[in-house]
């Protein structure tokens, strides 16, 4: 599903990215932007001059600005796209000063706005330009399977429970916490069309730190166990093309409960093992982003201004 490379980068002339936000996943973005084969870091923008992923960026050779989204708004030309991994409120003031420009806009933030993707179950494809919401990291690890359950099964409502370890909730985790239940809740609801959802986050502060896990609950009276556990089974390996870190460990089925529990590791250059989460929702943008730079190739090598 990916056209990420391991090689060396490789770039298509105007197909140009910015991320703002220079925390853990801007900097795994940076990482994941520089290995794909179609997209050239044009820009990094955080608010802290000392910040350690200003300087990282800086070292890997992507021009940087602590000017924030006033680097962006003053840009010689539009970016084609623009990764915000800053906050929720932050989005929004984003996304409106960005609304007149020529860009697609992907949302890393439980934001709950712009249009939801999810890669197994909507596919890659982004508009033109506007905005795309990544929902939240439990929303990424937990829709697919909740999505697959629902398509074969009579599934009445659904509980997800995530664990992150406190070392990667950054402060803008933190304060996204209200957000991220909603967001989580909306996206489970409109991909499985049952109502009664429920999403809550851990932060565990366990030593070592604890790997990245998300259990789904379903209550689905007479699901039969062995074809629930190949369902899920067909959905992990679909994750598993642009995630391989995405795994099941565990599926049971005890009555009319269904539970799952999916664990992720990171697959990255800058994140640790344990932070599967940020890693899925990096790797779901940057897919995003690269359908989108093979749709504007065709202009670019034209040389056609858009």
């Amino acid at each position: 599903m990916s056209v990420t490379d391991d090689r060396a980068p490789h770039t298509v002339p105007g197909i140009s990215v910015a991320v703002i936000g220079t925390g853990s996943i801007g900097q795994d973005l940076v990482s994941k932007i520089r290995r794909s084969a179609v997209l050239d870091c044009a820009l990094v923008a955080g608010r802290d001059p000392e910040s350690a992923g200003l300087r990282r960026a800086a070292g890997l050779g992507c021009p940087t600005s602590a000017d924030g989204i006033g680097a962006i708004l003053t840009a010689p030309r539009p970016f084609d796209v623009v990764f915000d991994a800053t906050s929720a409120r932050a989005h929004a003031e984003h996304r409106r000063l960005l609304r007149s420009f020529d860009t697609l806009l992907i949302d890393l933030t439980p934001s709950k706005i712009g249009q939801m993707v999810v890669p197994t179950v909507t596919g890659v494809h982004a508009p033109p330009e506007g905005d795309v919401s990544l929902i939240s990291c439990g929303g990424q690890a937990s829709v697919p399977v909740a999505h697959a359950l629902a398509e074969r099964f009579d599934v009445r409502c659904f509980e997800v429970v995530s664990t992150v370890a406190s070392s990667v909730a950054g402060r803008a985790t933190r304060l996204n916490l209200d957000e991220y239940v909603a967001t989580t809740q909306q996206a489970l609801t409109a991909f499985t069309g049952v109502g009664d959802t429920k999403a809550i986050l851990n932060i565990s502060p366990a030593v070592p730190p604890a790997t990245f896990r998300t259990t789904v609950h379903a209550l689905a009276p007479g699901a039969d166990p062995g074809a629930v556990r190949a369902v899920v089974d067909e959905a992990a390996a679909r994750v598993r093309e642009f995630a391989p870190g995405y795994r099941v460990r565990g599926c049971e089925v005890r009555g009319e409960l269904i539970v799952v529990t999916l664990e992720v590791t990171a697959d990255s250059e800058v994140l640790p093992a344990y932070a599967g989460n940020l890693d899925l929702i990096d790797a779901a943008a940057v897919l995003v982003a690269e359908q989108h730079a093979v749709r504007l190739a065709p202009a670019a090598r034209q040389g056609v201004s858009r």
